[in-house]
């Protein structure tokens, strides 16, 4: 538990405080006054003044805040030096830095993980080298380390063979014979659909071998994983649209939940999971919602090329917009970790009851 709470701790903290670090950074770099910057929430711990900016260290470990002068249009008085009184350009560097230093420090984690471990190499064999949380493996009771041996009655001697039987059953019951410590138990289970709607998932992938490599492609590696992760989100959330499939995300339970458990499988697979979810929110805070960076970005593009300023009534309807939209999200994500914990529940007792049968 204390672990678990570590883990919480360390990823939000570092997460939520560098994104706002990014903030603050170019805000200094324009010449915006800063009358805030924060490590935490909450009541003051400790402080201290230097020049316009009060720093300082907040109760509740979880992030931090910058808050440019003149950030609230309704507060703007006119001096040079507030948020709304820089050009709009100025305003969508801001922005948009929170973002970057999201992606600049997964490129870090990444890259540190690759030099840490070396390259991964997966095995041919069939046998379970990780078991993903909430997917349809991990509910039947299948663990690392077991060895599939046939799936639908079909055998399976390399992962390539058990792979290509679960994906061309999507969405549908598949039973899987496995070796445990010289045992063999079957079960059975309901594949999920992947992103694209044409593979069945149970959640496994194969074993890992690891290879050193150089720095130069460590790098390479650090630089492509922020690529691909957001492609991959980028296509599952198109994927969603288009196929008109509830998204599957996950909320504060969720992200708590698998954090937790990262926090007791290593420090590689912990620090790489700090860096996922880095570009997560990165990403998140570039869409075009308001109240997010995204948000802004779009409303200080759109004033840049009208060449009209943002009124107070325009930034009202916004905030408004954007806050209804964030406590939506925020409830339809509890609800789905919710309903998929007491689904796992009790799929998990199933599995334990048809393996003791």
């Amino acid at each position: 538990m204390i672990i678990s709470i570590i883990g919480v701790l360390l990823t939000f903290g570092a997460v939520i405080f560098l994104h706002e670090l990014g903030h603050f950074i170019v805000c200094k770099l324009s010449k915006i006054k800063v009358e805030a910057f924060s490590f935490g929430f909450g009541p003051e711990l400790k402080g201290y003044t230097k020049g316009d900016t009060r720093y300082s260290l907040r109760a509740i470990p979880l992030g931090g805040y910058v808050k440019p002068a003149g950030e609230n249009i309704e507060e703007l008085s006119g001096a040079p030096d507030e948020y709304f009184s820089k050009p709009w350009y100025i305003r969508l560097s801001v922005v948009l830095a929170g973002p970057l230093m999201n992606y600049i420090l997964a490129f870090v984690l990444f890259t540190s993980v690759v030099l840490m471990t070396g390259q991964p190499i997966a095995s041919e064999k069939a046998v379970i080298g990780e078991v993903i949380a909430s997917y349809p493996a991990e509910a039947a009771g299948i663990k690392e380390g077991d060895k599939i041996i046939s799936v639908n009655g079909i055998k399976t001697n390399t992962w390539e063979e058990m792979a290509g039987l679960i994906h061309k059953n999507v969405e549908k019951e598949i039973s899987i014979s496995y070796e445990r410590k010289g045992a063999i138990a079957n079960v059975k289970l309901t594949t999920k659909k992947d992103p694209t709607g044409k593979m069945g998932l149970i959640g496994v992938s194969p074993g890992i071998s690891y290879a050193s490599i150089s720095f130069i492609k460590s790098v390479k590696i650090g630089a492509h994983q922020c690529y691909y992760w957001t492609a991959f989100t980028v296509n599952t959330l198109a994927s969603n649209l288009y196929y008109r499939q509830k998204p599957d995300i996950a909320g504060p339970i969720g992200i708590v939940d698998i954090i937790g458990k990262a926090a007791h499988s290593g420090l590689p697979n912990f620090v790489f999971l700090v860096g996922l979810i880095s570009v997560a929110i990165g990403f998140f805070n570039l869409l075009p919602i308001p109240l997010l960076d995204g948000g802004h970005a779009v409303l200080y593009i759109f004033e840049g090329i009208t060449k009209k300023k943002v009124t107070i009534k325009v930034m009202k309807v916004v905030n408004s917009l954007g806050i209804a939209f964030l406590i939506f999200i925020l409830l339809f994500a509890t609800y789905s970790d919710v309903k998929r914990l007491r689904t796992a529940s009790a799929q998990k007792k199933e599995a334990a009851v048809s393996i003791e049968k």
